[in-house]
């Protein structure tokens, strides 16, 4: 029996590696005769270039600016001759703004600062994944760090954060980095969130970042400001395009700014991996992720994942830390069945601290269901 083990990183614990490795375990405790193949996988947020780019003498790290203006030390990936893999979660993620996280304030001009790196290191296509972040500035920040300026009505340059866009009344590009021209970036998306409105970046993401309901109000205007800005400058309407919201508007401004092409996160990477190719003769797929609820159908690893495992007719079981509210309407995008790693309650700390030792034991109890799933269907 083949088992293809296809899981994305288990945020705060264990990388998606790891993660296939305990599963693996797991499974061969029922069955050690189990041909399984592992693939490290990621929907374009935290663990994009250790699933692509595992060899960390690869990895180049920079000085750069984080998310709330201190000094910070991130990393981005060289993979192929001229291609960089760049996460923004290294230079603008949430757990780098520490206790006082403040989307208004919060910044992704660091992430820029990882892209001028790589132009200017000779790489001519940068794949970009963009969850995870602490920010809510449009992508502003990261285009000063590649040489736009963002006027206000005076002409006078505006600190470009979430809290400031509604003071922008222009914005000169002729400054930005010459090497763009030449370079395809391709934007992995982990949702598809458009950038304003009850879905946008600002009302669903904005409360975890530190926003208030009143702040949300102004971080959502705001956007909306900007993009209406950017629409007046090139004629295109940008801000309900799937994904323009990841990452505080990043999407958005990656599009806007830089000419990036947004794609959803999962296929980008899995098509890198060769997972298409890896399932051809496999009986199996586990996948899974940290938290699994309704919001995964967004662009989640497990949905795209079994997206692509059910035109082979494949069933798929997920394994997760936890199993959050609407996870019903999972089953109706190719999941077959869930389990959860935690066979009891616990505290967060904990959980995490177990995490290796939960994901065996999760897998296991797991395959011990399909192994009788496999037996009534013999009978």
């Amino acid at each position: 029996m083949k088992v293809v083990i296809a899981s994305d990183s288990f945020k705060g614990s264990n990388s998606s590696i790891k993660v296939a490795g305990a599963i693996e375990r797991g499974i061969k405790k029922v069955d050690p005769s189990l041909d399984v193949v592992k693939l490290p996988v990621a929907d374009g947020g935290e663990g994009l270039v250790q699933a692509l780019v595992p060899e960390e003498d690869k990895w180049v790290y920079v000085d750069v600016t984080g998310p709330m203006g201190r000094p910070a030390k991130a990393e981005y990936a060289l993979y192929h001759s001229d291609t960089a893999v760049i996460e923004m979660a290294s230079a603008s993620g949430l757990p780098m703004a520490g206790d006082d996280k403040d989307p208004a304030k919060a910044t992704t001009y660091g992430t820029g600062q990882l892209m001028k790196d790589a132009l200017e290191r000779g790489c001519r296509t940068l794949l970009i994944g963009i969850g995870g972040s602490a920010t809510n500035d449009g992508g502003t920040g990261m285009a000063r760090a590649l040489g736009a300026r963002f006027l206000d009505a005076s002409g006078a340059e505006v600190e470009a954060v979430g809290g400031n866009l509604d003071k922008i009344a222009d914005i000169d590009l002729s400054g930005l980095h010459p090497a763009l021209k030449d370079t395809v970036i391709k934007v992995a998306c982990d949702v598809d969130n458009p950038l304003c409105g009850e879905h946008g970046a600002s009302a669903i993401y904005g409360p975890q970042k530190g926003a208030t309901p009143e702040m949300v109000k102004m971080l959502d205007a705001n956007l909306a400001h900007l993009a209406g800005v950017v629409e007046n400058i090139t004629g295109k309407n940008m801000a309900g395009v799937p994904g323009a919201g990841a990452a505080g508007g990043l999407g958005f401004g990656l599009m806007a700014f830089t000419g990036g092409i947004l794609e959803k996160g999962i296929d980008l990477v899995l098509d890198s991996v060769g997972f298409d190719e890896a399932i051809e003769d496999a009986d199996l797929v586990i996948t899974g992720e940290g938290r699994i609820d309704g919001q995964s159908v967004r662009g989640k690893v497990p949905v795209g994942i079994a997206a692509r495992a059910k035109k082979k007719n494949l069933p798929v079981l997920v394994i997760a830390g936890d199993i959050g509210p609407g996870i019903s309407n999972l089953y109706d995008y190719g999941i077959d069945a869930v389990m959860s790693t935690v066979n009891k309650a616990m505290p967060l700390k904990e959980a995490l601290e177990r995490s290796t030792e939960l994901l065996e034991d999760g897998a296991e109890r797991a395959f011990r269901m399909v192994g009788i799933g496999m037996s009534l269907n013999r009978k």
